[in-house]
């Protein structure tokens, strides 16, 4: 409060009106402030006074007559000088109700301070700091206020803290809204270096990409936060992620490159060489440079494992899928996996040193579980996964979850990235289990509710594909953890089992996995089919003849070889009109470089190629399958769910088996299917059946026929039966642990 100063009386009678105010006796308070008006009525305080207890009373017309009357008779200067002390009375006033978290009356405050000057920039990000606060907030009111304009004048005197401090809230609570965006780009000029907040706010990168689904907003925010800390190893490492999803790859290699090139340690250059090597192969294949690059990554994991002692805390946990990418390269399935196993029991001991609390609790309730009373009591069944959603996980587990038993079974799923995603499949998934929870990509609490929840079984969906969840699973929060489906076993010790099937791993498997691998009777995977959509392809649209044989290789950019493609260039080149069309998910023109480099080796036309890009929707994607006679699939690394949609589509396909899990799954899936015409062990095998089923047409409609005919039949098809097998999986898997077997 302004205290009147030209008289005792006036002190004396400003303190009681200014106990009178905080006491909230307001008419006891207008009385003082009158009486001391009439005594003194030049004292202009005691109007600023009066009209803001008439404010706090609702009389707002009444509050702005009295300033209005205090300040007419004055002159220019005068008038001035009297809005300043009223603006202090308000501004001080403002803030004392937002320390006593009075925060709709700050508001409606500072709301009238805005009025008397709306190009107060410090009062305005008050505002938008209360709007926030009171979650009345929508996103305009940036625009609506001018706050985004005046900010465009550079030499604005503004609170820093308060910029950053309401930057991090909008981050908070509008961060996809475009004026946000807009925001963070006029602000900028006005904060300098400020790598401190750059690191506060880095995991809101992580939550605007991929729980809100917004890669580009999130790498449009981590390239204004370089400005700011231009060598931020964080905010580098994520743009280079997010220009990878964003197909971005020459952006994603420049700013993975430039993290790798900061840090000479080991445990930090891992992850950003794999965003390195992720980027070449999305771009070009698995090319020499690719193939150097993981000689590189082998090396610096070495180098990891000499010192098996480093604490590298919370942060080791970037480095489970530090060997994900050798499948892609190699088909040589003991190395890949003991790699595996030392990233993840070097991840698992930093883990067990960080939370052995955590973990001996979870533990120990582990043991109570094993009491009598839980033999024949449902199942409590829980799915951990980012990827139940409109992806390939989503599409594949549905049957599964649609077809449990709900007597024997109470099904629970935590979906990680999912707390602000809006996706019909992923609400699907909510309504089919008996309990769903929601998070955010960055979450420490999945791990805890779990095991608040008593889960019997938990089954890991991502493996290696989200470093978050294998966190989760590390912990050990149920006393069962499974890997299914999601890509081939993690090999952290706390897993338990691995769902495979007889096809999908060789029968020497068990030798080299340190999980227990549990087959299946017949397939480890099975769906009731596919939505299809219109085609947005037809071969008019690639200048395709209508009686041409037309082969089709429609995986992602890192499954592309110059072997395989090779072989698939000798193929078209053996068969008459016959056309290969190439799809790829990002830039084409270093995968288009290499199949045209192939085929002039081979004396093979350019116009025998066709190179297209992804489609928006896969029920589009997989309508636009049927523009090929025959779909040639890759190796060392096959596809899988293209392979099902293939298989689905009633085409016949080509593909090359291995001993890996990602060079089987065609094979388990063409097996499961009830067709063996394509299955190829060797690249002869490869370009025969490619030949043949090229040249044959009787042929492609004998298979085209049979496939037609296993959806009745096929084990592949039958995801009430699959669903019947899994449960007796973990029922088996259930009495194991209870009668100590385990």
């Amino acid at each position: 409060m302004i205290n009147n100063d030209s008289s005792n009386h006036s002190i004396s009678g400003l303190s009681e009106i200014d106990i009178c105010f905080r006491e909230g006796n307001y008419q006891e308070a207008l009385s003082l402030c009158e009486e001391a008006i009439n005594n003194n009525p030049d004292c202009k305080s005691n109007y600023w006074q009066l009209g803001l207890i008439l404010l706090l009373q609702g009389q707002e017309e009444e509050a702005q007559a009295t300033w209005l009357f205090a300040m007419s008779d004055g002159n220019p200067e005068q008038m001035e000088r009297w809005t300043i002390e009223l603006l202090q009375v308000l501004d001080a006033e403002a803030n004392r109700r937002s320390s006593l978290e009075d925060y709709s009356v700050a508001w409606m405050i500072r709301q009238h301070i805005r009025e008397i000057n709306p190009i107060n920039i410090n009062n305005i990000l008050q505002l938008i700091d209360l709007s926030i606060t009171l979650e009345t907030y929508t996103g305009n009111q940036l625009a609506e206020f001018g706050l985004i304009s005046l900010f465009q004048n550079e030499s604005i005197n503004v609170n820093l803290d308060l910029i950053l401090h309401v930057w991090k809230k909008l981050l908070i609570a509008a961060p996809i809204h475009p004026t946000s965006l807009e925001f963070a780009r006029t602000c900028i000029h006005h904060v300098g270096k400020q790598p401190e907040f750059v690191t506060s706010v880095t995991p809101m990168l992580y939550e605007i990409a991929y729980s809100f689904n917004r890669l580009s907003i999130a790498k449009r925010y981590g390239e204004l936060f370089l400005k700011m800390a231009p060598d931020h190893e964080e905010v580098l490492r994520a743009i280079a992620d997010f220009s990878l999803q964003l197909n971005e790859y020459k952006e994603a290699i420049e700013y993975a490159k430039h993290c790798y090139n900061l840090t000479d340690l080991p445990h930090l250059k891992i992850p950003r060489n794999q965003l390195i090597i992720n980027g070449l192969m999305a771009e070009g294949g698995c090319t020499s440079e690719v193939k150097n690059a993981l000689k590189n990554q082998e090396s610096l994991l070495d180098s990891l494992f000499l010192n098996p002692a480093l604490d590298l805390g919370q942060s080791a946990i970037t480095l489970y899928n530090s060997s994900f990418l050798f499948p892609y390269v190699r088909d040589t399935p003991a190395a890949n996996i003991k790699i595996r196993c030392q990233v993840s029991d070097f991840c698992q001991k930093n883990l067990a040193t960080n939370h052995l609390e955590t973990i001996t609790k979870y533990q120990s309730r582990h043991g109570q579980q094993k009491s009598p009373n839980n033999f024949n009591r449902p199942l409590k069944i829980g799915y951990v996964s980012h990827c139940l959603r409109r992806h390939s996980v989503g599409w594949l587990s549905r049957g599964l979850f649609k077809h449990h038993d709900r007597e024997k079974f109470q099904v629970y799923a935590y979906l990680l990235a999912a707390e602000n995603r809006q996706d019909l499949l992923q609400d699907w998934y909510v309504k089919h289990v008996y309990r769903a929870y929601q998070y955010g990509i960055v979450s420490t609490e999945v791990a805890e509710q779990i095991y608040e929840d008593e889960i019997d079984i938990l089954i890991d969906l991502d493996s290696l594909t989200l470093t978050n969840t294998c966190a989760i699973m590390a912990l050990k929060p149920a006393p069962i953890q499974v890997t299914w489906l999601g890509w081939d076993a993690s090999a952290i010790p706390t897993i338990d089992y691995f769902i495979a099937d007889p096809y999908v791993l060789p029968e020497n498997a068990q030798d080299y996995y340190p999980e227990t691998i549990w087959r299946l009777p017949q397939t480890y995977i099975a769906v009731d089919g596919f939505e299809v959509d219109l085609p947005s392809l037809r071969r008019e649209d690639l200048d395709l003849p209508q009686n041409a044989v037309v082969y089709l290789s429609a995986q992602r950019g890192p499954k592309y070889n110059p072997e395989m493609a090779k072989l698939q260039i000798q193929i078209i080149k053996e068969v008459p009109n016959s056309y290969l069309i190439v799809k790829g998910f990002g830039e084409q023109e270093s995968i288009s470089h290499l199949f045209c480099a192939l085929a002039e080796g081979e004396g093979i036309g350019r116009n025998r190629l066709r190179f297209i890009n992804r489609v928006g929707l896969e029920e589009t994607h997989r309508a636009n399958l049927a523009i090929a006679d025959v779909v040639l699939d890759t190796y060392p690394y096959n596809g899988a769910t293209t392979t099902l949609e293939t298989l689905w589509m009633g085409i016949p396909i080509v593909t090359k088996v291995g001993q890996q899990f990602a060079s089987r799954n065609s094979y388990t899936m063409m097996m499961n299917a009830g067709i063996t015409e394509g299955i190829a062990w060797s690249n002869e095998d490869y370009v025969e059946w490619g030949i043949r089923l090229g040249r044959d047409e009787d042929l492609r409609k004998q298979v085209s026929w049979k496939l037609r005919q296993s959806k009745r039949t096929a084990p592949l098809w039958n995801a009430n039966k699959f669903a019947r097998q899994m449960e007796e999986a973990y029922q088996k898997m259930w009495e194991i642990y209870m009668t100590g077997e385990q």
